[in-house]
C-alpha cells in the first residue's frame, strides 16, 4: 500500500476486498476535488489502453493554447469520437497531431506526470502510467490549478460526461447517482491473452466530488477486469469518505 498524502487508514478496506485477486494486479488512487488530501492502493506501472485518450486530448488542447488557437473542426470531430465512443482511428489521428510520444511526454512534464511514458511509434495504447499520475492528470482536467485554461478544462469535462452507453462502467460504480465523468480503457494483450482494464474520472458521492483512477491487468476476461476496477473504485471512495469523516 502507498500513500499520496498522510491520511489515517485511507484505503484499508481495499486490501481485504482485492486479496482474492492475487493473480491480478490492481492499483487505485482517490482524492477529493479541491482537496489537498489523496490516497491510494498499489504502486504498479500499467499500460493505459484507451484512458490515454484523455491525455492525448489534454496535450492537444495545451498545444493549441500555446499557439493561441482553437481546435479545428476536424480536431473537434476526432476529439468527440475519441472520448465519447473511444474511437481508435480518431485517437491515432490526434496522436499524430500532438507529435506522438514526444508530444505527449512534453505535455505531461508540464502537467506534473512523473511516471507516464508515451507508447512507441503508433502504439499510443501501450503508454505506461501509474494511478498516481492519472490522479494528477485528472486534477488538470477537474481542478482549478491547471496548465489548461478554463475553456479547455470545460471541454474535456463535457466530453467525459457523455460517454456512450455500454462504455460507462468503471469508476461510475462509486457514484451514488448519475453525476460522473470518465474514460475507460480495455485491451487484451496478445502475448498472454489477459486483459488490461482501466477507468479514470470524477464521481459524486454523498454530496462531494472525488477523482478516482483504477488500473488493472492480468484479468482472464474483460468482464472480470471491469468488476475488479469497479470494486476498487467503490471501496476506495468509501474508505476515503470514511477517513474524511473521522478527521472532521
Amino acid at each position: 500500500m502507498f500513500f499520496l498524502a498522510t491520511v489515517p487508514d485511507p484505503i484499508g478496506r481495499v486490501d481485504g476486498v482485492l486479496r482474492e485477486a492475487a493473480v491480478e494486479a490492481v492499483s487505485v488512487a482517490v482524492c477529493g476535488v479541491g482537496s489537498g488530501r489523496s490516497a491510494g492502493y498499489g504502486d504498479g506501472v500499467y499500460e493505459t489502453a484507451s484512458i490515454v485518450k484523455v491525455d492525448i486530448l489534454a496535450a492537444l488542447l495545451l498545444q493549441a493554447e500555446d499557439a493561441g488557437r482553437r481546435l479545428t473542426a476536424r480536431e473537434r470531430t476526432h476529439a468527440t469520437a475519441m472520448i465519447e465512443h473511444s474511437d481508435n482511428d480518431s485517437a491515432s489521428a490526434l496522436w499524430r497531431s500532438i507529435g506522438g510520444a514526444d508530444g505527449l511526454d512534453a505535455a505531461n512534464a508540464r502537467f506534473g506526470l512523473r511516471d507516464t511514458v508515451g507508447g512507441d511509434g503508433t502504439l499510443w495504447g501501450l503508454t505506461r502510467t501509474t494511478a498516481a499520475d492519472q490522479l494528477t492528470l485528472l486534477r488538470q482536467v477537474f481542478g482549478d490549478d491547471s496548465r489548461l485554461g478554463a475553456a479547455s478544462r470545460a471541454y474535456l469535462r463535457t466530453l467525459m460526461g457523455r460517454i456512450a452507453e455500454g462504455q460507462d462502467w468503471g469508476v461510475s460504480a462509486a457514484a451514488d447517482g448519475s453525476a460522473w465523468a470518465l474514460k475507460n480503457g480495455w485491451l487484451p494483450r496478445g502475448t498472454t491473452g489477459l486483459w488490461v482494464v482501466n477507468s479514470i474520472g470524477r464521481v459524486t458521492a454523498g454530496g462531494h466530488d472525488y477523482l478516482v483512477a483504477a488500473l488493472s491487468n492480468g484479468s482472464a476476461t474483460k468482464e472480470r477486469g471491469i468488476a475488479l476496477v469497479e470494486v476498487a473504485a467503490r471501496e476506495a471512495v468509501a474508505a476515503f469518505r470514511g477517513s474524511a469523516s473521522r478527521r472532521d
